[in-house]
């Protein structure tokens, strides 16, 4: 006896199985397309603009010089403002008074990228406002 199968469930036809976007999904999708591409295309300008500029450095010297212990600590902050990496960046200062020997400093800053701003202090045994005090770089390595 031949029994006729009960119709199964029948597969969604593929147009009703998705919805219909509304046009705020669409324009919030738009939008979000649009920051996600403008930010890789800035992030890849900058790139390529940047990754061929050598390291240049700008170093500033802050008026505040602190005395601990009968030392003076003289701040500093060196920038690179190139584009490439530099390591070993060694900045020097030298003070020279009159009447006394010159005293020197030497700091030694491992790793300095693009762009980057790193601190730190001289330390001297005079006063340094009184003389005249040179701060420069005066070596780097490239990675």
């Amino acid at each position: 006896m031949d029994l006729p199968n009960p119709p199964g469930p029948t597969p969604p036809d593929a147009a009703k199985r998705f919805t219909q976007r509304s046009a705020a999904e669409w324009v919030t999708f738009i939008a979000a397309a649009v920051i996600l591409l403008g930010l890789v295309g800035l992030i890849l300008f900058d790139w390529q603009t940047n990754q061929n500029q050598p390291p240049a450095f700008a170093v500033t010297v802050s008026e505040a010089v602190r005395v601990t212990d009968g030392r003076y600590y003289v701040p500093f902050a060196i920038t690179n403002t190139g584009g490439r990496i530099a390591r070993m960046v060694q900045v020097t200062a030298e003070l020279n008074l009159e009447g006394t020997d010159d005293e020197t400093g030497e700091q030694q800053i491992d790793f300095l990228s693009g762009h980057e701003t790193k601190a730190g202090s001289f330390v001297f045994t005079h006063n340094p406002q009184g003389g005249d005090l040179v701060v420069r770089v005066a070596s780097y390595r490239l990675p």
